[in-house]
């Protein structure tokens, strides 16, 4: 078992029987009371941030992991199926655990797996920019020249997100996968 001397930022621990991703951390010494690590947490299945303390030497559990490389297959409608690049083996994963993330992803795209030592996965990491083709998108209205004027069009995928006016049907568009946002046309 490790100790809270071992805490990293960024490293995954199971606490309170639930895995979570350590924000940062901050030992104290107050004087002459015992001292203390200061942790903030962030839940990796319910996305909240925790902050607690705990003893300093106290023993935590280090969730150990590891990533695979593989290829985004296709969507079935209740999954999403992935080949692993090295193995070759097919793994589905439930299409309500991971919607929000793989709506940006075409077939045929490289994803990283990040597995639990038991070959759960934890989750899926997308490339932060994609380049997708508009599929459908509003007539401009013309005349509406007052700033930044934007309107919803709907991607190859069939995410839907706001973008300049000027965008139209069959224009390629770059994304920010990170935030849903246009960036740039491609």
């Amino acid at each position: 078992m490790a100790t809270t001397s071992d805490l990293r930022k960024g490293m995954l621990i199971r606490y309170n029987g639930m895995i979570h991703r350590v924000v940062e951390y901050q030992h104290i010494a107050p004087g002459n009371w015992r001292a203390m690590v200061r942790m903030k947490l962030k839940n990796f299945e319910t996305g909240k941030t925790i902050e607690d303390r705990v003893r300093a030497g106290a023993e935590i559990d280090v969730v150990t992991t590891q990533t695979r490389d593989a290829q985004y297959l296709y969507d079935d409608g209740t999954a999403y199926h992935f080949m692993d690049n090295e193995t070759f083996d097919q793994i589905a994963l439930p299409r309500e655990d991971f919607e929000d993330t793989l709506i940006w992803m075409k077939e045929n795209q490289m994803v990283t797996l990040l597995l639990q030592e038991n070959g759960q996965v934890l989750s899926v990491e997308i490339p932060n920019f994609v380049i997708l083709e508009v599929v459908k998108a509003a007539v401009a209205l013309r005349g509406d020249t007052s700033g930044r004027v934007m309107k919803k069009v709907t991607v190859e995928t069939g995410a839907e997100l706001q973008v300049p006016d000027f965008i139209k049907e069959g224009d390629k568009i770059k994304i920010d996968t990170r935030s849903g946002e246009y960036v740039e046309r491609a």
